[in-house]
Parts: C-alpha cells; structure tokens; sequence
C-alpha cells in the first residue's frame, strides 16, 4: 500500500486508553513520547488544553497535525462494541440555551486516514456530552434527535481549542459500548480534573454488578481494537509521527 501520512502527536485520555494505544507503539519503533494523555471529559480539557506545554511547542510547528484515539460509545444499532470510526464532524448541545453547535475534523487529514485502512472505515457524525451516556434508551433516542452516531466527551473541547491555531486535527475511535443495554453509571465517580476516582469507581461496580461487567467485557474488546489499530498504522509506516 503506497499511501502515507504523518502526524505531530496523538492525544488519548489519561488511563487504559493511553496505556492501549502505548501497547500499540511499543511493537514498531515510534516515539511514545508524541502521545500525550488527556483529561476525561470537556471542561477538564478545556482547561488542560491551554497549559499544555507539549501542545504549546507543537502549535509553533509549520501546519501540525494531531491524530485523537480513544473509545466512544455507539448510539445506534449500526455500531457495535470493538468496530473502529472515524469522525467527520462534532457536534455539542449547550445545557444553557439548548444550542446545537458544530466543529469538522479536517477533511484532507480524515480521507487520507481512511486510505490507510484495507477496509471501509465508518465515517461518522459524534455527540460531545458532558456526562457519560448510560442509558440505552437515552442513546437511542440522542440518535433519534441530533442524527448523532457515536458519543464521547472531549472530541468538541479538542476541536474548539485548535480551531483557530492552524493545527489539522483527525479523530480515530473504537466503539466500546453499544446502545442495545444500560452500562455503568460512572458520573460519580468521574473528578472535574477528569480523572475517575477509585473508591467512587469501586462502590458504583458494586452496586450494578451486571452493568459493570457490560461496561468492563465491552472496554477490553475495544481497547484491544485501539491497540491493534496503533500497531497496524505504524508497523506498516502508513502513518509516522515527525
């Protein structure tokens, strides 16, 4: 396969999902020091963002492209726990005025990601939410109001904070819980610097066992995913970071 692209640095949330996608980079020399953990959830990010002195560094370089990875939650039947997307466009709703508002990934970054798969990969329309979506119902029915497809919590934040900075961005997620069943409620438990608080974590696990063992069976599929797919893009050099 003759195509190639290359990217600055990666951005993951703190957690499995950077520890997956560092599994993936160990087996093919890249540098892990170009992916940067991020807070879980937008306002932490929003925060994060700005400070970062790695990001600070990056957005002195001629045009620089960052690739986001992480998990997603599906909010249609069309996705299913382990499939690998591509997002077009975020969309967020403001709690305040019920305003839909709208950010595009980079059209070009995108369409040349999706080269490098031998697959069709899903290009998809995401929800940015404030809090984790549990309910199987409410998924369905955000796919329903918003024609959303997938949900996560910071692809909006990451979006508005490059916007004005010349920074193409791309984001590559794997599908980790479907909409067909309730997962783990997580909110508690969930810090405002975005960290999850083990305790809160543990007693929340405890009292939806079933919920938990969803949520649990569906992360470890997708975080398998997300590690192969590291692999695959830099193993083959269809994706290199400079």
């Amino acid at each position: 396969m003759s195509h190639q692209t290359s990217i600055q640095a990666i951005l993951v949330c703190q957690g499995v999902e950077y520890q997956a996608v560092c599994r993936g980079l160990r087996r093919v020399p890249s540098s892990i020091n170009s992916v940067v953990p991020i807070p879980v959830g937008g306002n932490a990010n929003s925060r994060f963002l700005p400070t970062s002195q790695y990001l600070q560094e990056l957005l002195k370089l001629p045009k620089p492209r960052v690739l986001v990875m992480g998990l997603c939650g599906s909010l249609t039947p069309n996705y299913k726990a382990g499939e690998v997307v591509l997002y077009q466009k975020n969309i967020y709703q403001d709690n305040i005025d019920s305003s839909l508002q709208h950010k595009s990934c980079d059209r070009t970054f995108t369409c040349e990601l999706d080269l490098l798969f031998q697959t069709k990969v899903p290009l998809v329309t995401a929800l940015t939410s404030d809090r984790i979506i549990c309910s199987a119902d409410e998924k369905r029915h955000l796919h329903q109001i918003l024609n959303a497809e997938v949900v996560d919590m910071e692809g909006f934040a990451i979006l508005e904070f490059f916007e004005q900075t010349g920074v193409s961005v791309a984001m590559l997620r794997v599908v980790s819980d479907g909409c067909d069943r309730d997962i783990l409620n997580l909110n508690s438990a969930l810090s405002p610097d975005g960290s999850l608080q083990p305790l809160a974590l543990t007693v929340a696990m405890l009292k939806q066992p079933i919920a938990a063992t969803r949520l649990i069976r569906g992360s470890l599929q997708a975080l398998k995913v997300l590690e192969e797919v590291t692999t695959f893009l830099f193993k083959h050099k269809l994706l290199q970071i400079y």
